[in-house]
């Protein structure tokens, strides 16, 4: 541990759209917060190419450079912007405590989680050495690059759903692996599928390998019922099968849903935590948009910043 403890009136745990935004209006109202980046910093965006679907960007952006002009934008107004990732928290007291890689220890008044979710994957080797190379969790971000080629999508919901028409638009052949007999996805999204002629939905099915040296060439499907294998020719594979939130060093303090997401107060950022708030994808698994996200950042902010001048803390 480090022998003289920082304190801030506001520490943000996460970057991307939600934790800048929480950091500029933070800044502007001289909070003078501290943000720890986390293992990806600018978060889920910064794997994306391009996107369009973002007010003010007339003719889209990259993930990345979005992601670059929100951290130049906190650091113009004053956010204390630091790489590391936050190992563990103690939120025992009024005064909130946290560990920066398992040994800098820093408290704070406020603490905003902005820490974001991952996409879940399949856990297949080739599936990890593939990915950016025609593996993608994200069929809205890098369905372009496939134009007039046939891929393949896995998920049942209503994700996948509506990835693999989207993908349709796009794409000459789109295979949908489901693993159980039927869809999870809503009825309407089903009708969606079913309507799509260029869609084929492979029920019972499991992928058992993705194929392909320096891209993908193939994907090796396995029938659960008759116990087939069918070599798939794609060049494109979508994983679709949902988000995992990275929450887990907040579970013995926080209140979080079945699946991991924080809970907050309806209408606010605010935790069962006095003076913890959150943010963005880490709290949010119905929307996960970046516009959404920054949205509620910019409540976390204001909350805390309500939430100081409530206890008398300037």
């Amino acid at each position: 541990m480090s022998t003289t403890v920082e304190h801030h009136k506001c520490l943000i745990i996460g970057s991307g759209p939600a934790g800048y935004t929480a950091a500029i209006y933070a800044a502007r109202a001289d909070l003078k917060p501290v943000m720890i980046q986390g293992m990806q910093p600018g978060g889920q965006l910064t794997i994306t190419t391009e996107v369009e679907n973002y007010p003010g960007y007339p003719k889209g952006t990259h993930g990345p450079q979005m992601m670059e002009d929100f951290k130049a934008q906190a650091e113009r107004f004053g956010t204390d912007i630091r790489w590391g990732y936050v190992s563990s928290v103690d939120f025992t007291g009024p005064v909130h405590k946290i560990i920066v890689d398992e040994k800098t220890e820093m408290t704070a008044d406020t603490i905003i989680i902005a820490t974001g979710a991952s996409a879940k994957w399949l856990g297949l080797e080739s599936e990890q050495r593939l990915n950016g190379f025609g593996v993608s969790a994200c069929a809205v971000c890098d369905g372009f690059f496939f134009k007039g080629q046939d891929v393949a999508i896995v998920g049942a919901g209503d994700t996948a759903a509506e990835e693999a028409t989207y993908l349709a638009k796009l794409c000459r052949k789109v295979y949908m692996i489901v693993r159980r007999d039927e869809m999870r996805a809503s009825k309407a999204m089903q009708h969606r599928v079913m309507n799509t002629a260029n869609i084929e939905v492979l029920y019972n099915s499991e992928t058992k390998e993705i194929l392909g040296d320096k891209g993908v060439s193939g994907a090796l499907v396995h029938n659960n019922k008759t116990g087939e294998d069918r070599t798939l020719e794609v060049t494109g594979f979508f994983v679709a099968i949902g988000h995992d939130p990275n929450t887990k060093i907040f579970k013995n303090w926080l209140d979080l849903d079945e699946t991991g997401y924080i809970k907050t107060i309806p209408g606010s950022t605010r935790t069962n935590i006095e003076g913890v708030f959150a943010a963005g994808d880490a709290q949010d698994h119905i929307y996960r948009q970046a516009v959404t996200a920054a949205g509620s950042g910019c409540m976390a902010a204001i909350d805390a910043e309500r939430y100081l001048a409530a206890k008398g803390i300037h």
